[in-house]
């Protein structure tokens, strides 16, 4: 009768002892935290560059509406004898010599959406800051646009935002007569500058950075190549 001997056990065949466990894991570790960390920082160099082209637009857009629609502002002769009975009025109003100014203006830049209603390309537009009402430490540049001008030429119409978080929005008046820039303009005002529209606009638009995008400026300056009242069939 043969007896089966058993096989030997090399020492080198030995199993993973629990510190070599640990070590690979510690390893396997670092080197997850250090895949994550580079795809970290990739999502967020994209997110923060996506934000500031954002921004970017936002203010850029802003600049461009307002140069273009400013560009379109007229005055109107056309109107009754009696001013008090007045119950459309052509304008150029605005305050620049401040953080937020304003201005409120007629231009021919209205589009019309529904067939049948009673408009033409003329409105009355105003820019200004508002408050945000979701956050009132936050002021937003918003237009205003009422399609048909009547009397009252400072409210009305439909207000949309232009861009927000706004930290300055001025404005500055060239007078075609003095050759001076004004800190305010009034077409209405015989103490102002009646039945006149200025030559220029000067726009500064600055927008509020954040941790991820920094503070912007834009700027603009605005020819108005009609400066004297509309006056057809005259």
């Amino acid at each position: 009768m043969t007896t089966r001997r058993r096989p030997s056990v090399r020492a080198d065949a030995r199993a993973m002892t629990l510190l070599e466990i640990m070590v690979s894991m510690a390893i396997l570790a670092m080197m997850s935290l250090l895949i994550y960390g580079a795809f970290n920082s990739v999502t967020r160099g994209k997110q923060n560059e996506a934000a500031r082209m954002e921004r970017f637009r936002e203010g850029r857009g802003a600049i461009l509406r307002m140069t273009r629609e400013l560009a379109s502002a007229y005055l109107s002769d056309h109107g009754t004898k009696n001013p008090s009975m007045a119950a459309r009025l052509t304008s150029f109003v605005g305050q620049g010599g401040m953080t937020y100014g304003r201005v409120d203006f007629c231009a021919f830049v209205h589009r019309r959406t529904e067939r049948d209603a009673l408009e033409s390309d003329q409105a009355e537009v105003g820019y200004f800051a508002l408050k945000d009402p979701s956050n009132p430490d936050v002021m937003d540049l918003v237009r205003r646009e009422q399609p048909n001008p009547d009397a009252d030429t400072r409210h009305g119409g439909h207000v949309d935002v232009l861009a927000h978080d706004v930290e300055e929005f001025s404005l500055k008046y060239l007078d075609p007569l003095t050759g001076n820039w004004l800190d305010s303009w009034d077409s209405l005002s015989t103490n102002g500058q009646p039945n006149r529209l200025p030559m220029e606009v000067r726009i500064l638009l600055r927008l509020r950075g954040s941790a991820s995008v920094a503070q912007t400026s834009y700027g603009g300056r605005v020819l108005i190549p009609v400066l004297q009242p509309l006056g057809f069939g005259n």
